[in-house]
């Protein structure tokens, strides 16, 4: 079993893309640059001096000029943490309690993560936490010698499966492709004066080893109303990907490989049996949806998608098979090194009863092409926290009256 194995959580469910930061009302104004070498700050330092808000930081130069009203606030991992993975696994998820050092409370309008070691680095999403659940992200993280908290699923303060797939706590997010991501000048994420921020890393040691001390810059405005609460809206769907049939046997046995994904993650492995009382039972082949009932109405200003190595297509559908259908995210060939999110030009609005379809296409004969994945055999593919596993998922960005 892996250091304290994760229990079950369907929010943020390992997701990992540059995907949240980048919705805006007019696509034209979204900020976007690919990753920086990251400079070194002092940890849960506010950069604007004159706000009184702690020490002063270090900080790199902008990638995007702050706007009015905007400062930046810097924070890092507190010390450098080098990852490792019991075998059979190759997989370190990682939380780490960081203070942003608030005076008032605030509204997230940006934020640039810089991995400190984009070799291990697979994902990285930065959760809020409120005020009145701070003890709790703390509590855990004193609960283990090593710094930070092993966290596989999400940030650990999950309560119960499911809360938080129609609200996530995300406040941003980082995976190959991503880079500072802005949000247009309606929009912000609120953070209380008193929050914390719970970071996930995900280290994968199929591209190599060593420390990381990755960064996370947000972009901060005080709250004066004006804005619209963006949210994050998350559409899993199970993953049933069999064998090619020259090979069988092992763990191209369903029964074992879900037995293995339990075994390196503990009961989190059990999600993609859980997805099925989510999504109605899934049959086995190439491409599995899910769709979810809207039951608030909303307006969509942006979408992602995540999956891993195996992945080959994957769409987003407003009302699938309905003369109001709409398809919002069209990834045809996905790209594993490109996951930022897409703006929607035209913002898609939902009412109660619309429905939302994620739907995921994942071919087994990329393991002959892709270099992380030689020498790893066929396997039955179930969702997993792996970078060798499988995910389905979209992500939907929103606001709401």
């Amino acid at each position: 079993m892996p250091r304290a194995a994760g229990r079950l959580r369907f929010v943020a469910l390992a997701l990992g893309a540059g995907l949240l930061l980048t919705a805006c009302a007019d696509p034209g104004a979204l900020e976007t640059s690919r990753p920086a070498s990251s400079t070194p700050v002092h940890h849960g330092a506010d950069s604007a001096a004159s706000d009184g808000e702690g020490p002063t930081a270090e900080v790199a130069p902008a990638v995007a000029p702050l706007r009015d009203g905007e400062r930046f606030v810097d924070v890092s991992l507190p010390v450098a943490y080098t990852p490792v993975a019991e075998p059979p696994g190759t997989d370190d998820y990682r939380c780490f309690v960081l203070d942003p050092g608030l005076a008032r409370d605030s509204l997230v309008s940006g934020v640039d993560i810089k991995p400190g070691n984009p070799n291990v680095v697979h994902h990285v999403i930065v959760h809020k936490v409120d005020p009145d659940r701070v003890d709790e992200a703390t509590a855990l993280e004193s609960a283990e010698p090593d710094p930070g908290y092993s966290c596989f699923g999400g940030s650990g303060l999950e309560s119960a499966p499911g809360e938080g797939l129609d609200r996530a706590t995300w406040v941003g997010a980082w995976a190959p492709g991503g880079g500072e991501r802005v949000l247009g000048e309606d929009l912000g994420i609120p953070l209380a004066h008193g929050s914390r921020l719970v970071v996930q890393m995900h280290y994968s040691l199929l591209g190599g080893g060593g420390e990381d001390r990755s960064t996370v810059r947000l972009r901060v405005a005080d709250d004066d109303g004006t804005r619209a609460e963006l949210e994050t809206m998350l559409l899993p769907a199970p993953v049933e990907l069999p064998c090619r049939e020259r090979n069988q046997g092992g763990l191209c046995v369903r029964h074992r490989a879900v037995a293995d994904v339990v075994d390196r993650f503990g009961d989190v492995g059990r999600t993609g049996d859980r997805l099925h009382f989510l999504c109605g039972k899934a049959e086995p082949g190439p491409t599995q949806s899910c769709t979810r009932e809207f039951h608030e109405p909303g307006t969509i200003r942006a979408v992602s998608g995540h999956m891993h190595l195996l992945g080959k297509s994957i769409t987003i559908d407003v009302n699938a098979g309905t003369p109001d259908e709409r398809r919002v995210l069209d990834i045809p060939v996905w790209d594993f090194d490109d996951q930022g999110a897409v703006p929607l030009d035209e913002p898609a609005l939902v009412e109660p009863g619309d429905t939302i379809t994620v739907t995921c296409t994942h071919d087994q004969g990329l393991r002959d092409l892709l270099p992380a994945l030689q020498g790893v055999p066929d396997r039955y593919v179930v969702w997993g926290e792996g970078t060798t596993d499988e995910m389905c998922l979209g992500i939907v960005l929103l606001t709401r009256p």
